[in-house]
């Protein structure tokens, strides 16, 4: 497993994790476990980090780079271009 740490930003945080629980399906038929740990910044909730656990960081990358999850990352309200780091634990 391989997780892949997301920082992104938001107008509206509601908004966006309606549109972010809407896609688990289509997460899970591309390599997501569906264990997701979601975070925002105490200062400022429109600041969101997700931690997501997939199978290979390279079913991961090929989801972040379809069309459609910029679409619907578009419509659910992100703004800008998010962070992607994928990470491993080494416990």
């Amino acid at each position: 497993m391989v997780y892949i740490h997301l920082r992104l930003n938001v107008t509206d945080y509601a908004k966006w994790r309606a549109g972010f629980d809407a896609n688990e399906a289509r997460r899970k038929a591309a390599g997501s476990s569906g264990v997701n740990q979601i975070f925002c910044d105490v200062s400022d909730p429109r600041n969101v980090s997700l931690i997501m656990e997939w199978d290979q960081a390279e079913h991961a990358q090929k989801f972040l780079d379809d069309p459609m999850t910029k679409q619907t990352m578009d419509a659910a309200g992100v703004t800008g271009r998010p962070s992607v780091v994928a990470i491993q634990s080494r416990m």
